[in-house]
């Protein structure tokens, strides 16, 4: 395979990955960022662990999606990370939610 071939293969891999996030991101509460990966999740746990000086984030999620072309089974039931870099988790917001502004009978 060609460096044209793989990178036109990563190329259609990464679109395919997006729209595949894309259609399910609504069904996670958190995106989660690593060093490594990107993660959806509905439930999050985040620890700070120190270990003869060495400072790392536990991170646990279960109910999880992983964003990485090369796995083929990218929901997972659980998930536990172990990084030395800083850990983002964010909440996502659920438009879908919240409750009309006028409210039930309008104002």
């Amino acid at each position: 395979m060609s460096a044209e071939d793989l990178e036109k293969y990563e190329t259609e891999m990464e679109l395919q990955l997006y729209k595949e996030y894309r259609d399910i991101v609504g069904q996670f509460s958190y995106v989660v960022e690593t060093e490594r990966r990107f993660y959806l999740a509905n439930a999050v746990d985040v620890q700070v662990r120190n270990a003869e000086g060495e400072v790392y984030f536990e991170v646990r999620m279960s109910d999880a999606w992983v964003w990485d072309m090369y796995r083929p089974a990218r929901f997972v039931k659980n998930v536990r990370v172990i990084t030395f870099k800083d850990v983002n988790v964010e909440e996502l917001d659920k438009p879908e939610l919240r409750l009309p502004e006028a409210g039930p009978f309008g104002s």
